[in-house]
């Protein structure tokens, strides 16, 4: 549930009044002023008022619901109120003159428009104050149906599982009168019986991200794929680690079913695979599936070989790359133009750069220095987790000094920071970043850089430190 409202609102007292009066409160709907909808709708709900959140959904007088902003776990019952509510409403011939009602969105959205009439209005953008208000004042006069009810479907529990198969059914059965839009699936379960269950009764052709976390075997990805093959729309892709060599003639059948279905995303722009370790050798098998130029590729916490990073560099798709992530495959023993020649290709438009734990020696920055300072929309650059001296260090900050929209720069401790056992001398490494403050002033642009001997200073590790020397 939300946050508790604030005392000091009226509006907010006014609603949790009323609440507690549930006969009077269903019939003072019809003269209430719009302002009090949702503070009643919120104190409704939160107190699970199941008759009151019946009439409102037929009295609502917005274009669409936010309900999912409101949950963080479904509860059956003020689910149950809200969908009866609008069963009422469907069947009704002429509908009431107060209900705009034309989306109810389950998604976890839609908390900017209850914290705006719930007084919260820290962080609510400025230019979105009145949006409610002039989106269903436009649409007087629009019919109500077909509803259109949005949802993200998350596969993770059995409890999930079966609110979501409860919900689609409930769906299913008014089907003409009312659009079922799922764009977002993270599938967490391992129940294959399930997944195929939920997934049957949705439209495949609608989803446009899909995050697969269930895939400890090919064999599993394997046969998720044909499901897969069929949400042509997807533009985002995201696999968890998956284990397997393809060393196995199963596993090597299993990657092809799995990459001929790749073929069919034609609007894939996003690609990301975490610990992929059946790529080793093979990711031309699937970079060639791919039918369209991918704006972010992350392949981490995996081996490659030098093969791989050709091909990917030789890859028509990634002409138009914006975020490139390897965090976490060895380069260590690669020749250091390989990594140069993959840069090049996407110099005109990279904007993040991940090559933490990268085993990326000086040798290795050395050779993309001068294709790094050409990277004119580079906004985020991470090499967290390598071993680079101190020396080298000042040389990629002058070389990244004439890069304007670059904002967050992450970097780590130099090399001279450690001992011959690999022992962290603090007060080296103090006395190291004062040289690179020294640095970064006579360069006489503000600039935020990180360095840390951390793998990743973002996540807010209190080794953290960070130099922003003004102009």
């Amino acid at each position: 549930m939300m946050s508790a409202y604030d005392p000091h609102r009226l509006v907010n007292l006014a609603a949790m009044s009323l609440v507690k009066d549930e006969a009077l409160a269903i019939s003072s709907l019809e003269y209430l002023p719009m302002e009090l909808y949702p503070p009643l709708f919120m104190a409704a709900f939160s107190g699970r008022h199941s008759e009151t959140l019946k009439a409102m959904v037929q009295a609502w007088p917005f274009a669409r619901l936010p309900l999912g902003g409101l949950m963080q776990k479904p509860h059956q019952g003020t689910i149950q109120a809200v969908l009866d509510g609008l069963d009422v409403l469907l069947a009704q011939k002429v509908h009431p003159r107060r209900c705009k009602l034309r989306v109810l969105d389950l998604r976890n959205t839609g908390q900017d428009f209850w914290n705006m009439w719930s007084g919260d209005m820290d962080h609510v953008p400025s230019s979105s104050l009145m949006a409610p208000v002039a989106e269903d004042m436009s649409r007087t006069k629009h019919p109500l149906t077909p509803l259109v009810v949005y949802i993200e479907l998350c596969l993770k529990t059995k409890t999930s599982i079966k609110f979501l198969t409860y919900l689609l059914r409930w769906v299913e059965q008014r089907k003409g009168s009312m659009h079922l839009c799922c764009k977002k699936i993270k599938i967490i379960s391992r129940s294959k019986e399930n997944i195929k269950k939920i997934l049957s009764m949705v439209k495949l052709n609608c989803v446009q991200e899909v995050e697969l976390s269930l895939t400890q075997k090919l064999s599993t990805l394997a046969k998720f794929a044909s499901l897969l093959g069929k949400m042509r729309n997807v533009q985002r892709l995201l696999l968890s680690p998956i284990h397997g060599s393809v060393a196995e003639e199963q596993d090597h059948q299993a990657l092809l079913q799995f990459t001929s279905q790749i073929l069919r995303l034609q609007y894939l722009q996003d690609l990301r695979m975490e610990g992929p370790s059946f790529l080793e050798g093979r990711l031309n098998q699937m970079l060639r599936c791919l039918k369209t130029s991918l704006y972010n590729i992350s392949i981490t916490n995996c081996l490659l070989t030098e093969s791989d990073l050709a091909h990917l560099s030789q890859c028509w798709n990634i002409c138009q790359l914006k975020g490139l992530n390897l965090n976490g495959v060895t380069l260590t023993n690669f020749h250091p133009e390989l990594l140069q020649v993959l840069l090049e290709k996407v110099a005109s438009t990279l904007e993040e750069l991940d090559l933490n734990l990268c085993g990326i020696m000086d040798s290795h920055l050395m050779a993309i220095l001068p294709v790094l300072s050409s990277c004119s929309q580079l906004r985020v650059l991470s090499l967290c987790g390598n071993l680079i001296s101190m020396t080298v260090l000042e040389s990629l900050l002058r070389h990244t000094d004439r890069l304007s929209a670059l904002s967050l720069e992450l970097y780590p401790a130099p090399r001279e920071s450690y001992s011959s056992l690999g022992i962290l001398h603090q007060e080296r490494l103090a006395q190291l970043k004062a040289e690179l403050w020294e640095i970064l002033t006579d360069l006489g642009r503000p600039r935020k850089i990180w360095v840390s001997p951390s793998p990743c200073p973002h996540c807010g590790d209190d080794m953290c430190d960070h130099l922003s020397p003004s102009a």
